[in-house]
Formats: C-alpha cells, structure tokens, sequence
C-alpha cells in the first residue's frame, strides 16, 4: 500500500497511516488504544506536530521530507513493534507533555484524573504541604501532582539513574524542578526522615503470568518497572507496611495495582481500600487513610504466604 505523495494532506496520511496499522497484528495501550488515533500520533508527529495542537488542520498539505518521515514512523511502528511515545520520544500525561525513552514506562496511568481534582473527596481545597511520589520514572505523576497542588512542596523517587535523570529533564521543562525534589531510593529507604500528606504510587504490579503474555510492545519497556513476582504484589506488600510509619496523622495513601488488586484483597481482606471510580476510563486503584492503615493489624489479617 503506497503513501500518498507530496503534496498530500494530513487527513490522507493518517487515513493511509490507519489502513497500514489496522493490517498489522499490533497491541495497543501506551497512549491510544485503536490505529486510527496511533495513525494520528505518527502522522502528527512525523509532520512536526504535537497530537493534542488544536490549530492543525486536517487538510494542511506537507511537503516531500515529512511524508517520508511519517513513513519511517510508521514502517518502525510495525516492524519493531514499538510504542509510538518511544519511536516519537514524547508521550501526555494529566494535560503535561513528557520526553521518554526506554529507561521509564510510557504514561498511561488513570491516576490522572484523581489528581486533576485533588483526590476529592479526601482532600479536595485542603492544602498539603508535603507529597511523596514511590517510582516516578518520567516524572510524570509527581508533575501533575505539583501542578495540582501548588501549594505543597514534592518528594519523587526511583531506583534507576538513568529515569531519575529523565525526570529531571522533564521537570526541568515544565519549570517544576524547584517545586519537585528528585532521590534515588527503594520505596522509604533513601528518603529524609519526613510525614508525608499524600502518598501516590503506580508501582510494579504485573504478576508472573501476566508479564509472560506481554505483547511485544511492552516488552521494550523497562521489566522491573512492570513485574513484581507470582501475584504482583513483591513491591505493594512492603509498602503497605511501612507506609504508615512515613505519613501525616490525616495522610492518604493512593496506589495503582491494576490487576494485582484481586491478588491484594484476598491476601488482606480486611484493609479497608477505597477502590476509586473513573468517570475516563480505568480502574485498579485504591486509597486508604493514615488512621485506618495504622489500626490495621496486617498479621492477624493475612492470608498466604
């Protein structure tokens, strides 16, 4: 199937971008979850455009040089199998624009939206004054939680230098890095001796048997930021138990565990977890509040190993 040639429009490309997409066996879910909006990304990006620029106009032709740009995004796209945010090396989170690469995940998290309205109704116009990021890859979480909440100051941690160092560039550009401080550390250990208002973390959660069945495309992204053992949980259960010990006394501890949140409450089922509702699309989060995280006796409730 050939490519429309110059001078052909935005509108053509991404219809012939989307047939070409459509043709090849491809997983979608680092940004988009169809071809027709992956084949607008590509085009987009190709032509020099971010996807999300309002003033671009569908039947703008472009020249010779982009066309075969986009056809390069595209041809990779398929034969590599590789997310489009790494082969564009940008992908949006809450609103944000981020740079990203092989060493952090590719934004996706639905934890987005709970920041948006500041994790009302548990906080809602309360003001913070320290928020704690666990793995933040990209920076993008900690990010939209400095942007939500101006008023506080921001910890993010990770345990690869090479994401921490992205984060730093992406805070950097957004004019975040004086609001956002960055430390190398597993979950607690690493960090100042500090009660945190707000805990947030989209943790490695993929169990065994999930990350065995990965499509291709997640497998370029970075597996420990992914896998977390048998059931998903060798990274929650920790910190579940210590979190307590790292916030205020009306804190809130918010954790993505995706599917690894059935494996959770069968192991705890007596945590009182908030699972949240998404008006946008998403599910496999919870939120538990600091008095209730510390009266919960995780011994006498367990269950398994």
């Amino acid at each position: 199937m050939n490519i429309p040639q110059p001078p052909a429009t935005l509108l053509e490309l991404v219809d012939w971008a989307e047939r070409r997409l459509a043709m090849a066996p491809l997983a979608y879910g680092h940004g988009t979850d169809n071809p027709r909006d992956e084949a607008a990304w590509l085009v987009l990006a190709g032509a020099g455009h971010a996807p999300d620029d309002p003033a671009v106009d569908p039947a703008a032709r472009v020249g010779a040089d982009a066309v075969k740009a986009i056809e390069e995004l595209v041809r990779r796209r398929i034969d590599e199998r590789r997310p489009t945010a790494y082969l564009t090396g940008r992908a949006w989170f809450a609103g944000l624009p981020f740079r990203v690469n092989e060493h952090v995940l590719v934004p996706r998290s639905p934890l987005a939206e709970p920041i948006a309205a500041r994790f009302a109704p548990w906080i809602g116009a309360r003001a913070l004054d320290r928020i704690l990021e666990i793995g933040t890859g990209c920076g993008c979480i900690a990010a939209a939680c400095a942007r939500a909440f101006p008023e506080a100051r921001v910890d993010a941690t990770d345990i690869d230098d090479q994401a921490l160092a992205l984060a730093a560039t992406n805070l950097g550009d957004l004019g975040l890095e004086g609001r956002v401080s960055l430390h190398r550390a597993d979950l607690f250990d690493g960090l100042p001796r500090v009660r945190y208002d707000l805990i947030v973390s989209n943790p490695p959660y993929v169990d065994r048997a999930a990350m065995e069945a990965l499509p291709a495309e997640y497998r370029h992204e970075p597996g420990a930021a992914l896998g977390a053992g048998e059931d998903g949980l060798d990274v929650i259960r920790p910190l579940l138990r210590a979190a307590a010990d790292w916030l205020a006394e009306d804190g809130l501890l918010v954790i993505e565990t995706g599917r690894a949140g059935a494996a959770l409450t069968a192991r705890w089922p007596l945590l009182p977890m908030i699972w949240l509702e998404f008006e946008y699309g998403g599910d496999g989060v919870f939120a538990i509040e600091a008095d209730a995280l510390r009266s919960h006796d995780f011994m006498a409730d367990a269950r398994g190993g």
